[in-house]
């Protein structure tokens, strides 16, 4: 498990941390991921989802109530089902999306792998995420996890986050230092 203070100086990273470590004893990391894939689905499909998550007006007992019903819908694991019940009722709703991308790149150490965070301004095709993965596999020296979400603004290209390296082939950062360098 990561113990560098990296992950685990955040909320969300104490939150994933202790997930993980949950999932690892009862040799349930990989129906906790698949747990939080949906989740993280859910996130991006379901504006009453992401409603239930950012509202401030919903209370920590409603989104315990809420999320226990949610649970078998969205195919949730117990432990996963039982985490966003402690979530919501912590008041820690809010921090799910952070939870979520801690939590894979605890388990993608783990696994021996190095995560990636992806970002393009549309969504990628199957067959260019395993190209993606195979270049960054070649740049990192192992396997490498994808975190992908999609940013319309920015207008075109990707951006990674590769451990400590940031790649920008984004439109809008070319167009910003070509705008730069005609400023003089």
């Amino acid at each position: 498990m990561e113990t560098s203070g990296g992950i685990q100086a955040s909320l969300a990273g104490r939150y994933a941390s202790a997930l993980f470590g949950l999932a690892r004893d009862e040799r349930q990391i990989d129906a906790v991921s698949r747990s939080l894939d949906a989740l993280g689905s859910a996130l991006v499909d379901s504006r009453e989802f992401v409603g239930l998550i950012a509202s401030p007006l919903i209370g920590r007992n409603d989104a315990a109530k809420a999320f226990a019903a949610l649970s078998p819908e969205l195919g949730l694991d117990p432990i996963t089902a039982k985490f966003l019940g402690v979530l919501a009722r912590n008041g820690r709703k809010n921090e799910l999306r952070k939870i979520i991308r801690a939590f894979k790149r605890i388990a993608a150490a783990h696994r021996g792998e190095i995560s990636a965070d992806v970002v393009s301004a549309h969504p990628l095709k199957d067959e260019q995420i395993d190209a993606l993965k195979a270049r960054l596999k070649g740049r990192a020296g192992r396997d490498v996890t994808i975190d992908l979400s999609v940013d319309p603004h920015i207008l075109g290209g990707i951006v990674i986050k590769l451990g400590s390296e940031m790649i920008d082939a984004s439109i809008r950062t070319k167009l910003n230092r070509l705008a730069s360098a005609m400023k003089g």
